[in-house]
């Protein structure tokens, strides 16, 4: 086994942010659960459970969740945000993302720690209707609601309705007159603030279709930026009980200095409104996108970290203006499920290809493609966004020297792929088990039936214990909405 990466079969292939071929057995901690280790022969475990046994058990692919991981991670953001802020405004309402995974006992899991929820459709409000949380401790998102959804949202006495457009809260307040009922809002902003992700989630410029701008002229209101427009509009209207504004910058950010640039701005604008308008406005949402580690080279901030970084601007900028901070929301989702879980598959086909090197139409150099049970319809985030995940084999250790390897779902696409670029043991064989960490968001969330291939369970894992939170889909499931005889 070697170090030296020209040594390695494959390795002119490389991208040049993947590291050095070193041992393929190490599990490198940012990536993983806390209770996620090799135990006997190598074999990987969760909370005890080797993955042999959640295979005869549950099948592959399989997500396999970490309760605990879960759960200390909610806490973990919750304390860091409260003690920041618990001099400036008294702690800090943490929300849930929902979009990122949510089943009924993840909702349950969120409100036992102290969380609330933020959900995006009504069939994130039927979930945590289903897992009995409080209306008063969910938010409703979303560029483009239904009337059937706000209706459900103040059905439900929600706590905020996260309202995207001059449009939207014209319907919001209407829907809410015509029940003789009161909606709380808060109207999502873009600031302008453009974070360093992938074009497709980056969310705060304005080309793009969510919030209110605060320079571009809303064409329902002449002389105004949209932003204006619809905190005068959520003032006068009586149907509004009009809380305050919420931005959100973008997914996987690992600087903070974005936070606190829309920090600013946003605090800026709070002030400006309540001073025009002769009002107070209560809370204001700086919203999530915390990275995690996905590859070896990915360096996400401690949440407490970047809990002090964004206390100190909001702090200094609320001094600065002379005004009383509002009570400060955040909405992680990726940075508590993300690296709770990781996907099991099991490999099948393998093949060697030899690939021109770049830059060196004469030279070729061998890629190992592995193939697994699994692929797009289980993770879509490596052919949406170009996403870079790590994998490693999790029924064995192995003293094989490291090849460069390409693992690929089993899809009628050759954009079908799960891990681009990853260091796997030369030896591995139809039947061994791969483990793709960082798989808790987004994944499950995005699944499909493509190629008619049923969706994967979740099995959540504590204190030795294993238990479905998700069943998987059967072809009954699949054919049980077609209604061809």
């Amino acid at each position: 086994m070697t170090d030296t990466t020209q040594q390695v079969a494959g390795a002119t292939l490389a991208p040049v942010w993947l590291p050095p071929a070193g041992d393929p057995n190490e599990l490198v901690p940012a990536m993983w659960a806390h209770d996620v280790e090799r135990g006997g022969h190598g074999e990987l475990t969760v909370s005890g459970v080797p993955v042999s046994e959640l295979r005869a058990q549950f099948g592959t692919p399989l997500f396999v969740m970490s309760e605990d991981d879960f759960r200390a991670r909610a806490r973990m953001f919750k304390d860091a945000f409260d003690n920041a802020f618990a001099d400036i405004c008294g702690g800090v309402d943490v929300y849930y993302a929902g979009k990122a995974f949510l089943c009924t006992e993840v909702a349950r899991w969120v409100d036992s720690e102290g969380l609330r929820l933020d959900t995006c459709s009504g069939g994130e409000l039927a979930v945590a209707k289903r897992a009995g949380l409080l209306g008063e401790n969910l938010g409703l998102h979303g560029n483009n609601k239904s009337d059937a959804e706000i209706n459900r949202a103040l059905d439900m006495n929600l706590g905020r309705i996260v309202v995207d457009s001059l449009h939207e809260l014209k319907r919001v307040a209407a829907l809410a007159t015509a029940r003789n009922a009161t909606a709380n809002v808060m109207l999502r902003v873009t600031p302008g603030v453009h974070a360093h992700t992938h074009e497709s989630i980056a969310t705060a410029h304005e080309d793009q279709k969510f919030g209110l701008s605060l320079l571009s002229e809303d064409p329902d209101a002449p002389g105004m930026a949209a932003a204006e427009a619809a905190s005068q509009l959520a003032v006068e209207a009586e149907s509004i009980n009009f809380l305050g504004f919420h931005a959100h910058i973008g997914s996987q950010i690992f600087e903070a200095e974005g936070f606190g640039i829309a920090a600013r701005k946003l605090l800026a604008f709070t002030h400006e409104i309540q001073t025009r308008h002769g009002i107070t406005l209560p809370e204001l949402d700086l919203g999530g996108g915390y990275g995690i580690a996905y590859t070896a080279v990915d360096t996400p901030r401690p949440a407490a970290e970047v809990a002090a970084a964004m206390a100190d601007v909001v702090r200094e900028t609320c001094a600065e203006l002379g005004m009383a901070c509002p009570r400060i929301s955040i909405e992680p989702g990726r940075a508590i499920v993300g690296s709770t879980t990781f996907t099991l598959y099991e490999t099948g086909t393998l093949k060697t290809v030899q690939v021109e090197v770049d830059g060196q139409p004469d030279v070729t150099a061998p890629r190992r493609y592995v193939s697994v049970d699994g692929g797009m319809s289980d993770n879509a985030r490596p052919v949406l966004y170009e996403a870079d995940y790590s994998a490693v084999v999790a029924n064995r250790a192995s003293a094989a020297a490291p090849a460069l390897s390409r693992v690929v779902g089993k899809h009628c696409e050759s954009g079908d792929i799960v891990v681009r670029d990853v260091y796997l043991p030369n030896d591995v064989a139809a039947g061994d088990l791969l483990a793709v960490p960082g798989t808790g968001a987004y994944c499950w969330a995005l699944a499909s039936n493509y190629n008619y291939v049923p969706r994967p369970p979740v099995v959540a894992l504590k204190n030795g214990a294993a238990r479905l939170i998700v069943r998987g889909e059967t072809e009954d499931d699949l054919l049980a909405r077609d209604l061809g005889a």
